[in-house]
């Protein structure tokens, strides 16, 4: 075997959300703080994503995470979020899954019962809680940044829908979040592709009508990302969602196009972003569990556990708890004759990729 390098890989779902997490072959990348690391990576080595997420490697849905070493005093580890289309600052899945990679190998040591980590991303640094019990991390719960309500209600006219009603609002990554009845849709998993299609519409209507920049980096706009919203006949479940993340560039020309999957959990930040949305509106106050369900009916249970402000924004600190699983370990190669050192798309999966 003609092997030019080397990478292992825990592979990981959480409540169905795929988050393979990279545990060998980058030793470190430069920069001063995580968000400093992305940014470098970003720009100087952008073929890791590549390669881990296209075909035929990856596939649409998607996740990776690199693990490095932190940059901040007193965290157990560091990591770098990546998706199809961007570096996201912060994920609820992606880091569901960093810390069940961390504890359940042994990178981390992790006794019987809650243990407590620290962890760097992006976006800053994420405490986190690891029950275990037999070896198994059978539920994580973190500590995200702080989340609020930008824009609520705001019209937004989306070619081929009219006007739609839509809240902006940060919750790790600025989502556009839209109420799903208005716009036929149950939100169940037979209705996927139109939900991506509609959602992929008001998400690139919303940033044109509506652009974001958070208060605290400049370098972080929105929105980038979108969620349809609808009440629950779930027992036991508050509400549910589906999250819709891009694989490519929306063509208006071609309005039945669609570029993006489904995130297959309730998805982390998007709860977040939504629970800042009705703390917002005084439909959920502090310390209140709020269990959300995504296309799959898997949940997370968030809590809002203290006020907050972020540049001009009323904000709240929100907590996430899920559960993910390993499926399996793996070591991804690249043979230097490989015709595909950056994976490749095709239409027939990754719309307009």
């Amino acid at each position: 075997m003609n092997i030019g390098n080397l990478i292992t890989a825990v592979d990981l779902h959480a409540a169905g959300e795929p988050g393979r997490v990279i545990v060998g072959g980058v030793l470190d990348v430069p920069g001063a703080s995580m968000y400093a690391k992305m940014m470098h990576l970003r720009a100087h080595a952008d073929h890791i994503r590549k390669r881990m997420l296209r075909e035929p490697r990856g596939y649409p849905a998607a996740n990776c995470n690199l693990i490095l070493p932190p940059t901040v005093a007193g965290a157990h580890a560091g990591y770098v979020i990546m998706e199809q289309v961007e570096y996201p600052p912060m994920s609820g899945t992606n880091t569901i899954c960093v810390a069940t990679t961390l504890a359940e190998t042994g990178m981390v040591a992790t006794q019987e019962g809650v243990n407590r980590l620290q962890l760097e991303a992006p976006a800053g640094l994420i405490e986190v809680e690891v029950e275990m019990a037999a070896g198994k991390a059978r539920r994580v719960t973190f500590e995200n940044v702080p989340a609020f309500a930008a824009h609520l209600d705001a019209p937004v006219e989306v070619r081929g829908l009219g006007t739609v009603k839509v809240d902006v609002a940060w919750g790790g990554m600025f989502y556009a979040i839209a109420d799903a009845e208005p716009l036929g849709l149950r939100l169940t998993p037979d209705e996927g592709r139109d939900i991506v299609r509609i959602g992929e519409m008001i998400k690139a209507a919303t940033r044109e009508q509506y652009p974001v920049v958070h208060p605290e980096n400049a370098d972080i706009t929105g929105p980038t990302i979108a969620q349809l919203s609808a009440a629950s006949d779930q027992a036991g479940v508050d509400r549910r969602n589906a999250v819709i993340v891009s694989t490519g560039t929306l063509d208006w020309e071609r309005p039945n196009s669609w570029t993006g999957t489904l995130d297959r959990s309730p998805c982390g930040t998007g709860t977040c972003a939504k629970m800042a949305t009705l703390y917002a509106r005084g439909q959920l106050k502090l310390g209140q569990d709020f269990v959300h369900a995504g296309v799959l009916g898997t949940t997370f249970t968030g809590r809002l556990v203290r006020a907050a402000q972020v540049g001009p924004y009323a904000a709240v600190v929100p907590t996430i708890s899920g559960q993910a699983w390993i499926t399996g370990l793996a070591q991804y190669v690249l043979d230097p004759s490989d015709p595909f050192p950056e994976g490749y798309t095709v239409g027939d999966l990754w719309g307009g990729a």
